[in-house]
């Protein structure tokens, strides 16, 4: 039997495949593009992805090593998804066998291969409970009562799914233990539709503009992306679920990607009110089984919905149908670090290789969305009007350098949340910073606590007595003297959430308080339980970051008050101004989503700023064609394409060489910027520089790139920096 060569995909940072021999043992069953292969890789055993079969190697096959084994090939990629990978890493300029992993599992990447367990569906025991026992288990167990109501209105819900819900494992094994319940397996049969699989009661009258999108979108045959850009409380989930029934009716699969975890609750819960379907999820908060579980149930079609946050784009759906990317604006859906890809872009991409529609919302679209909307390359639908009674919140200025301002809060705001409060109505404060003052200094000589790694203040979290860098992580106890001068006179500058918590408890004493950010939602859960707290009406004032800014549906929630939004308006960053009017319309939208109405107070240094009137005035559409021409005038995407060339090392010298050599190598048809120290030069310890090429053609663009990847080897001063290549860049901070 001749030798089989195939070319394997290996997860190392070079942009190549390599070579190995399968031995006659191995093949008896011919070898499968993609499928898993354990390969030695110098002193490793690594998994690889098999990329192409050859029948004669390109260098002496006594160089070559054999593959150690085959893995099980029911776990391998389809050619539609290896399709997907291939182009992904061409567009991004990023090793393949990097790429490989990303859309991979855990657990299929590791040679000591676990046995696969099957997921466990919960179901409702025939018997019922009586009348007398629901009753008392709702005054003793009130959460174990709505558990069990879940449930019993399901045709089986897996753990996941329950505690993305914000129920316990206890709460659970309660109800196992009273043989309310009982668990088994999920099916693993493919997906088929029944009229069973729907609820009805759950459905929602549309509105006109509601019923011409739904009805546009489902005669569209093959691919298409359709924009629906709908204002905050518009509707755009009804119309979502509404679309997804009649792709589930056809027997396929559905996608829904979300921006991030914190919205995975709230979706879940209206998608499991409305479909009787297996529903998968799949987001960084899963562990390895049970993102495995996601993994292969999409794969043999048994899964009907999955959703999930970025990394889902790659998730191997066998009867994929419809792709829905919830708030497309947001700049989590860019991976920063390693394989930098946009989930939005890539999930398009798909859409168009297996020529089905794809579905963006928003109500504060991207610029780069908007353009390809308003130049007809998106079908562009629009909600213009609130759902039911509710009315838009009008957004109102405060001019804080005209009176007095006491603990962040000026006299104007104070007596509005007051009011609200009054009228048994909550009010939600938002600023953009954690910790509870973005920096420590000393009174007495100035000077301020900074972290050594960054060169950056540290912020103090007083909560925890701790100095923390954003940044990089790095942590120190809060010191009670100044290290210099020895003074105790240290005092914190500037807001963050624990401080506005701290000052609204002192002048509204006899008001319940709940703060929302990262610190505060660490444990797995506790998000989901702060939102069910709220929507319970449990707490009058809600203060929190941009984890309140998106999606969330408060209907007691009638003022929003947003503190501490005046630097974006002097940013360094083009999108900045972008980015700042999303998040002033998105946390806007949280107020009035019910029958009363809502009204929103942003404190500002700057009431006169052209940005600020714009949206006050005219909303966040006319300021985003504005924008466009702006961007247009000064030849910026999404007029012309952006890469940037990141490179860092132990010492600015280094990477500072690095770039100045490489941009030797630029073609005329591109500009250049740099290199330039970036925004933040130092991070954890390390110096970073920037070099930003930009094109009129992504074709140039793109032949530069594989230009500078193709001499960077001959550049002695690489050897000494570590870079990266960020095609449509999102962030120029780093």
């Amino acid at each position: 039997m001749a030798d089989l060569y195939i070319q394997v995909a290996i997860p190392v940072p070079l942009r190549q495949l390599f070579t190995y021999i399968v031995p006659d043992a191995m093949h008896q069953h011919d070898v499968c593009l993609g499928e898993r292969v354990i390969v030695p890789f110098g002193s490793r055993k690594v998994v690889g992805i098999v990329l192409a079969l050859v029948e004669q190697a390109s260098i002496e096959t006594d160089k070559l090593k054999p593959i150690l084994s085959r893995l099980d090939d029911k776990y391998r990629f389809d050619a539609s998804l290896l399709k997907l990978l291939n182009t992904a890493a061409n567009y991004y300029h990023h090793p393949i066998g990097e790429v490989m992993q990303q859309a991979l599992p855990l657990a299929l990447r590791d040679i000591n291969q676990s046995t696969i367990t099957p997921e466990l569906a919960y179901l409702p025991e025939a018997d019922k409970p009586s009348e007398e026992t629901q009753v008392k288990m709702e005054k003793k167990s009130p959460k174990q009562a709505s558990l069990y109501q879940i449930i019993s209105k399901s045709h089986g819900i897996s753990w996941p799914e329950l505690r993305t819900l914000g129920f316990s494992k206890a709460q659970l094994n309660g109800l196992l233990t009273k043989q309310l319940i009982y668990a088994k397996p999920r099916s693993d049969e493919r997906f088929a539709w029944s009229d069973d699989k729907l609820n009805p009661e759950s459905k929602l009258a549309l509105n006109d503009q509601q019923a011409v999108v739904v009805s546009a979108i489902n005669q569209q045959q093959g691919f298409a992306c359709h924009l629906i850009e709908g204002i905050t409380g518009s509707g755009k989930t009804e119309v979502y679920l509404q679309i997804i029934e009649q792709v589930l009716k056809k027997h396929q699969q559905v996608l829904v990607l979300v921006p991030e975890i914190g919205l995975t609750p709230q979706t879940l819960s209206r998608f499991e009110q409305r479909f009787n379907v297996p529903i998968y999820l799949h987001h960084s908060a899963l562990n390895n089984t049970e993102k495995l579980s996601t993994w292969l149930a999409a794969q043999n079609g048994s899964a009907a919905i999955v959703i999930g946050t970025r990394s889902a784009i790659f998730t191997p759906l066998k009867q994929l149908g419809l792709i829905i990317i919830d708030e497309e604006h947001d700049s989590s859906l860019k991976q920063q670090d390693s394989f930098r890809y946009h989930g939005r872009d890539i999930a398009i991409l798909r859409a168009k290789q297996l020529n089905i529609p794809i579905v963006l919302g928003t109500a504060t679209p991207s610029l780069e969305t908007l353009q390809n909307a308003l130049t007809g390359k998106y079908h562009h639908h629009q909600l213009t009007k609130r759902a039911g009674n509710s009315q838009l919140a009008k957004i109102e200025l405060i001019d804080i350098a005209q009176q007095q301002v006491d603990k962040g809060l000026s006299g104007t705001l104070v007596h509005e949340i007051k009011a609200t409060i009054a009228r048994g109505e909550q009010v939600l404060v938002f600023i953009n910073r954690r910790g509870f003052a973005q920096a420590l200094t000393c009174k007495e000589c100035h000077w301020v606590a900074t972290c050594e790694r960054c060169l950056k203040p540290f912020t103090l979290h007083k909560n925890d007595q701790q100095l923390v860098c954003h940044h990089c992580g790095n942590q120190h106890s809060t010191p009670h003297q100044c290290h210099p001068c020895g003074s105790v006179r240290l005092e914190g500058i500037g807001l963050g959430t624990e401080q506005v918590e701290d000052n609204l408890a002192q002048l509204f004493d006899q008001a319940s308080i709940i703060r929302i950010d990262r610190d505060s939602t660490r444990k797995k859960g506790e998000l989901t339980k702060m939102l069910e707290a709220i929507n319970n009406n449990e707490h009058n004032i809600l203060v929190g970051t941009q984890m309140l800014a998106k999606g969330h549906h408060f209907p007691n929630v009638t003022l929003v008050a947003i503190i501490g939004a005046d630097g974006a308006l002097f940013s360094h960053d083009f999108r900045a101004p972008e980015y700042l009017a999303q998040l002033l319309v998105q946390v806007a939208g949280r107020a009035g989503r019910a029958s009363k109405p809502g009204k929103v107070l942003v404190q500002t240094n700057f009431p006169q700023h052209p940005l600020l009137q714009d949206l006050v005035n005219n909303g966040y559409h006319h300021f985003a064609k504005y924008a466009l021409v702006e961007r247009q005038q000064a030849l910026l995407p999404p007029f012309t394409f952006q890469a940037l060339v990141r490179a860092e090392a132990n010492y600015p010298s280094y990477p500072l060489q690095f770039l100045s050599d490489l941009s030797t190598f630029a073609s005329a048809d591109c500009m250049l910027a740099g290199p330039m120290p970036a925004p933040m030069e130092k991070r954890a310890g390390k110096f970073r520089f920037h070099l930003m090429i930009q094109s009129k053609t992504r074709n140039a663009l793109h032949r530069m790139l594989q230009q500078l990847i193709v001499n960077i080897p001959t550049i002695t001063s690489s050897k000494k920096v570590r870079w990266s290549i960020d095609i449509d860049p999102q962030d120029l901070t780093w």
